[in-house]
């Protein structure tokens, strides 16, 4: 029986051709794939598809499979530190690029929490800086917290963002964020009727959802607003699930798109949609031809990750998982003619 686990159960483990091509442990090595002339190249996420491998073996799995980078855990990484991780990277021809903004989020909590956490930036951004990745990637909530009006909770948003890009354009730092497309993160019911500040009534009904930001086109927005290292994590699956069009691609400034990660969807109800019901890319119905090609159009050069969480790799070998996500995530790219 398949078992289910959620986004953020995959990102929390991270810190600890083509789809159906062959059962698990029967595929022929992949030659490592070429950058694309415009500058795209393929970097493996190992909690999507070299589950349960720590670091550095993660490092040499994708290596001996024939990625180019890496989407990397903080923990570990940063526990080696920048010697040592810098020579397992030019040993093995990686390129470190990207990691989730460690913890705690400063997009939480009080002014003091986020005072805090403001403390310790400088230090993140040098590090990653150090061992050559200079990305951060932060998830947005979908919903505002506790019921807040939307437009108090984009200025704090706003505000917070920006003293980050203060600190980050020292180092020559970019932060990108992801968008939750599928109506899901935007449905959810709040708890104990709480609008603001103060304590939350145990009494009151749940507090409606507070729709945030769940869309390219708005993130984007945000993200000109705050400064000009901040920029998107733009996922193929969030894309089509918040009716994300090529159109909406070509209109966003090529500097404003900081990592790609795709995957793919069969055809379901909008309300039916659970994060973990991704594809291997190639294998449903969203226009990655028409993705690839708009990202192409508009110049974009940066790291591509299959990001295929949920049952559909459950039963296969992490290496098998790597193997499979960069065949099919390259079959995808080859078609679009961006690599």
């Amino acid at each position: 029986m398949c078992r289910t686990i959620d986004r953020r159960q995959f990102i929390e483990r991270t810190a600890l051709g083509a789809a159906g091509l062959v059962a698990a442990g029967t595929a022929p090595a992949l030659a490592r794939t070429p950058q694309a002339p415009g500058g795209m190249f393929i970097s493996l996420a190992p909690w999507a598809t070299a589950r349960g491998v720590g670091w550095p073996e993660q490092a040499r799995l994708a290596s001996r499979v024939g990625y180019r980078g890496i989407d990397y855990a903080w923990g570990p990484v940063k526990e080696a530190g920048v010697e040592a991780t810098r020579a397992l990277m030019n040993e093995l021809n990686l390129v470190p690029t990207i990691c989730n903004l460690p913890t705690p989020n400063p997009l939480n909590g009080d002014d003091a929490a986020f005072k805090a956490r403001m403390a310790t930036m400088a230090d993140d951004a040098a590090f990653s800086a150090a061992i050559g990745s200079r990305r951060f990637q932060l998830v947005l909530g979908a919903t505002t917290p506790g019921g807040r009006p939307k437009a108090e909770h984009w200025k704090l948003v706003r505000d917070r963002l920006a003293a980050v890009s203060e600190v980050f354009v020292k180092h020559d730092v970019h932060l990108s964020l992801e968008f939750l497309g599928p109506l899901v993160f935007r449905a959810g019911r709040g708890g104990g009727g709480r609008r603001g500040g103060g304590p939350p009534d145990p009494n009151a009904p749940p507090a409606p959802p507070v729709p945030f930001v769940w869309t390219l086109t708005e993130t984007a927005k945000l993200c000109e607003e705050v400064g000009p290292n901040i920029g998107v994590t733009l996922d193929a699956w969030h894309w089509y699930h918040s009716g994300g069009t090529v159109a909406d691609i070509l209109a966003t400034p090529r500097e404003r798109i900081v990592h790609v990660h795709v995957s793919d969807a069969r055809e379901m109800p909008p309300a039916e949609v659970q994060d973990n019901m991704r594809l291997l890319p190639g294998e449903g119905v969203i226009d990655l031809v028409g993705f690839f090609r708009a990202l192409q159009q508009i110049r974009w050069t940066g790291g591509v990750a299959c990001e295929t969480i949920g049952a559909r790799l459950d039963d296969v070998a992490p290496e098998e998982q790597a193997r499979l996500g960069l065949a099919s995530t390259r079959a995808v790219m080859e078609k679009a003619g961006v690599l």
